[in-house]
């Protein structure tokens, strides 16, 4: 199982975009993720970054998402990218196969 962590805030291509074709735009995601979630992906959460966070990322959105291959994941990346989504908004991603704490830890003792 694959975890896909996404952290998202809009460029000013989107901020000048007409609401129309914002509207527009938006409008495809939810088949896109239909799909997806038919193929197996699961969505864990999304949410607005609260200004309260302490050590707050430079970020206003994020996506948690978790797919049952890598396979799946990489499809959905260059979906997102054949979208044009980086055009409007800045985002930065992570990755990776979900591990326990310990596990976690363990990797972190072997730096």
């Amino acid at each position: 199982m694959k975890v896909f962590i996404e952290l998202w805030k809009a460029k000013d291509a989107w901020k000048v975009l007409p609401i129309a074709d914002r509207q527009e735009y938006v409008a495809q995601i939810g088949p896109v993720m239909q799909d997806l979630i038919s193929k197996g992906a699961e969505i864990e959460a999304w949410g607005l970054n609260e200004d309260e966070t302490e050590y707050r990322a430079a970020y206003d959105f994020f996506a948690v998402t978790k797919f049952p291959s890598a396979a799946l994941l990489n499809e959905f990346q260059a979906i997102v990218d054949a979208a044009g989504w980086y055009t409007y908004f800045e985002q930065v991603n992570l990755s990776g196969t979900l591990m326990t704490p310990e596990e976690v830890i363990g990797k972190m003792l072997e730096l």
